[in-house]
């Protein structure tokens, strides 16, 4: 039993950072009811982890009948999560009001990369132009080259799955206390700043040279929190920061500690000179080898793995980072609980799977459910 057992939350289906939201809650105990489109999921979503836990409906809710079925699941959910455009649930007719309507307590939370307000809201974008309005991508790179692409962690779910997810708890958690639900407008871009406190703060400080990147202490600028490479053309990762790391991460490296001592540590002007040390340096040895030199020490050291490699490392192991779900290794539900663990309730259901057995639980009877198949309404 999840925190969020007894729970129930509809995600209208969409793409990113909503997906990942729900998979969330899901892992928490909620139950999840994905609304889907239609029995065709983009095929490279045949293997859909976020799909996880979840069960799914499919509904036409451009249908005044479908929008009936929509309506009838928000009067018993605590949570609506939606992805879409702007004013898009509201042309449905499913948009905040219209759900409150039917359930004053209900949640709603909005998902998108620019915001319900502002000159952009209506315009179509992506993680990288999120980012990149934040000062975020600026920030990613090495000096003088273009700036590098993070994945799609960095506005996709960082700035939008989490702030989505903490913000429809703690809409949960004063509707308890009111007894009302609310509007979440979760935004990427609003999201990715917040990220960016930190660089805020050193930057207010004059510890951030804001006009460049990869100058800096913790974007590859400093020669000691940065990647290099091994013999084996393999990668690791080094992030002694605190004097007392970086002090044995030198001794255990080899280096003379007479020249690279502490004092220089923190010496910008000579970080450049220092770097190139240290790639030689780390090229002498395979990663295998820097892993029985530095693993489990205080040197702040990681092996760079691939996805592949991620969940056999011991370290993983021994947590369950990673668990089996639909035949491949996905990440285990985090973050973890004492009493009530989160888990994953089960594997991914096809599109429309549960159609008969929700629209049975709304109260729809055989002959209205065959009714509404045969209309097109629901599969």
């Amino acid at each position: 039993m999840g925190v969020l057992s007894g729970y129930t939350v509809i995600e209208l289906a969409g793409m990113g950072p909503c997906p990942m939201a729900a998979m969330l809650l899901a892992d928490m105990g909620a139950e999840v009811i994905r609304v889907e489109r239609g029995p065709q999921r983009d095929p490279i979503y045949t293997h859909d982890v976020s799909a996880r836990g979840k069960k799914s409906i499919i509904l036409n809710l451009k249908s005044e009948e479908g929008r009936q079925v929509l309506l009838r699941l928000v009067e018993r959910a605590d949570v609506l999560l939606e992805g879409f455009r702007p004013g898009v649930a509201e042309k449905l007719g499913l948009g905040p009001q219209d759900c409150a309507e039917k359930n004053p307590a209900l949640v709603y939370g909005r998902m998108t990369g620019w915001g319900q307000t502002g000159p952009l809201s209506q315009t179509a974008g992506h993680d990288l132009n999120y980012i990149a309005l934040t000062g975020a991508l600026h920030a990613i790179g090495r000096p003088g080259e273009k700036p590098v692409v993070p994945l799609n962690l960095v506005g996709d779910f960082g700035g939008g799955s989490m702030f989505l997810v903490a913000g429809v708890l703690g809409a949960l958690l004063e509707m308890k206390q009111s007894g009302k639900g609310q509007v979440v407008d979760a935004a990427m871009v609003d999201g990715t700043a917040n990220l960016m406190w930190m660089c805020h703060s050193f930057s207010a400080a004059g510890a951030w040279d804001s006009r460049e990147r990869g100058v800096n202490l913790l974007d590859g600028g400093a020669f000691f929190y940065d990647t290099y490479e091994t013999s084996d053309g393999r990668f690791i990762a080094l992030g002694a920061i605190e004097p007392q790391f970086y002090t044995e991460l030198v001794s255990l490296a080899g280096l003379d500690p007479e020249v690279y001592g502490t004092d220089t540590q923190y010496d910008p002007a000579s970080w450049k000179d220092s770097s190139a040390v240290f790639t030689e340096v780390f090229r002498s040895k395979t990663q295998q080898e820097w892993c029985e030199i530095l693993e489990g020490t205080d040197a702040c050291f990681a092996p760079v793995l691939t996805l592949e490699e991620a969940p056999a490392h011991p370290h993983n192991q021994a947590r369950n980072a990673y668990v089996e779900v639909d035949g491949f290794p996905q990440p285990a539900p985090a973050p973890r609980f004492s009493r009530t663990p989160s888990e994953v309730q089960h594997g991914q259901r096809g599109p429309g799977e549960d159609t008969e057995t929700i629209l049975a639980e709304l109260g729809y009877s055989r002959e209205e459910i065959s009714t509404l198949k045969a209309a097109g309404i629901c599969t």
